[in-house]
């Protein structure tokens, strides 16, 4: 496979020391660089931009866009909150639990843990407004292995009916039960 890992995921934000604060003190990460421009150099239309970058353990980047001369940042409107996320990877439950009570005391809602049998989660707001998961994986081999071997018809089933498949249902079954769904 040519392509190695994720270089950087980048996200708009409404205030670059707002976000630094937040990724550094909040979530931990480290700081590394920023790039102002008042030119986009891929297009070189006029957009003045502050660009930061925060690394994570493994080498990759989350980065995010001031743009002050843009109008106001919105999302979209028909997709629900829930739907796009970034979701981040911790070493194990104690740490995601750590970081829900962190971020709680930080002012913080915080949605789960949420036992998804693949991965426990939890589900929070970062100051620009993008859903943000932490999540420490629990997925087995044998898991691993199920989940392929189901993955091209559900995908085929997916396609013709437009309703979920049942190949995975075992995924969510706890999840769902102990909502009373």
């Amino acid at each position: 496979m040519d392509i190695k890992s994720l270089h950087h995921v980048a996200y708009r934000c409404k205030d670059a020391k707002q976000t630094v604060d937040f990724y550094t003190n909040v979530l931990g990460l480290e700081y590394t660089m920023a790039v102002a421009e008042d030119r986009v150099p891929s297009t070189g239309e006029r957009s003045p931009y502050m660009h930061i970058f925060f690394r994570m353990d493994d080498g990759s980047f989350v980065a995010f866009f001031e743009l002050p001369e843009s109008p106001p940042m919105g999302r979209d409107a028909n997709t629900p909150q829930w739907v796009q996320h970034l979701a981040l990877r911790v070493a194990d439950e104690r740490t995601l639990l750590a970081y829900k009570a962190k971020l709680e005391a930080h002012g913080l809602a915080v949605v789960g843990p949420t036992d998804h049998t693949i991965c426990k989660s939890i589900y929070f707001f970062d100051p620009n407004g993008h859903r943000l998961e932490l999540a420490v994986d629990t997925t087995t081999p044998e898991m691993r292995r199920e989940l392929a071997a189901v993955r091209d018809g559900m995908l085929e089933e997916w396609n013709r009916t437009k309703r979920a498949p049942q190949h995975a249902a075992w995924v969510h079954e706890q999840a769902l039960a102990d909502r009373g769904a």
